[in-house]
């Protein structure tokens, strides 16, 4: 039986000021680590609506070779409204009341979660209870060995605590930037931490076996319980930002899945997520002599 790595959660299009694109991080997750996996091996798990967007997203997958199980349901296909500053970084008007906040959890997902060899998911599908429930439904359902991400994702008003110290709970690595940490230091009243400290104390507390933190220009680190990688962030020219933590994710998770170390697997997601910050949208295809070089 083929094992899947899945992108569970949000489904999306980013209307950018060049226009929209397929976005969503579940999505780019899947298609990132599909390109380091074979695409036949990854899949986007989310909803649509019945709607003109709809077919778009999936003629769009499809263009991508990326596989998806998306129900359709009684809600738009989701839509983000992005802009962004001078230097390339976004900002979010997430529609609510839309289809990923609806997610089913059918035996076609049921069955993908039993045979789910990674999966990564965020808070954002969690804001509604519906796409909560089938999320915590899905992640009781992987096998025992399964690399269970949850790349955080902090965005607007749209988490609580409780759902993320669930998450917390439920996952072995946590991927996570500087200021969601800070968020996450103020909401867990982490007392005159630093960012290293806090990272530490998460491990600890939730038994994790690892932990990314992206801090932007000032490099990302990899922790475990007892070592600690760290890599500068190499200078390139920013077209945008979007998806670039996602397909550092991906490449991250590709790569520990081939039996990369963990300072081998950091070491291809900053190259990855350096080159697709010179691209615009989430999703480039990323060129053959980089695939080389990451091995």
């Amino acid at each position: 039986m083929k094992r899947y790595i899945v992108g569970l959660g949000e489904v999306l299009w980013d209307m950018l000021p060049e226009g929209k694109k397929l976005g969503g991080a579940p999505a780019n997750f899947a298609y990132h680590s599909g390109q380091f996996l074979g695409s036949d091996n990854t899949i986007a798990v989310s909803a649509i609506g019945d709607d003109d967007l709809a077919k778009e997203t999936l003629d769009n997958m499809k263009s991508h070779s990326l596989n998806f199980l998306m129900p359709k349901v009684e809600y738009p296909t989701g839509t983000v409204q992005v802009t962004l500053d001078g230097y390339g970084v976004p900002t979010y008007d997430i529609k609510e009341n839309v289809a990923w906040d609806n997610i089913p959890f059918n035996s076609e997902i049921e069955e993908i979660a039993k045979n789910c060899r990674a999966v990564c998911f965020g808070s954002l599908a969690q804001r509604n209870v519906v796409s909560r429930n089938t999320i915590n439904k899905f992640l009781d359902a992987t096998p025992e060995d399964c690399l269970k991400i949850f790349d955080i994702n902090l965005r607007q008003n749209f988490y609580t605590k409780e759902v993320i110290e669930n998450s917390l709970h439920r996952c072995n690595i946590l991927k996570i930037n500087d200021e969601e940490l800070i968020t996450i230091g103020r909401l867990f009243e982490f007392q005159d931490l630093d960012l290293r400290s806090e990272c530490r104390m998460l491990i600890k507390n939730y038994n994790l076996d690892i932990l990314v933190l992206t801090c932007g220009v000032n490099g990302s680190y990899v922790f475990t319980a007892n070592d600690m990688s760290f890599q500068e962030t190499p200078s390139v020219n920013v077209a945008d930002t979007v998806g670039a933590g996602d397909s550092f994710t991906g490449t991250f998770c590709a790569s520990i899945l081939r039996g990369k170390t963990v300072k081998e697997a950091h070491e291809a997601a900053v190259k990855v997520s350096a080159f697709v910050c010179t691209q615009k949208g989430a999703m480039p295809l990323i060129p053959k002599e980089l695939k080389e070089q990451v091995g």
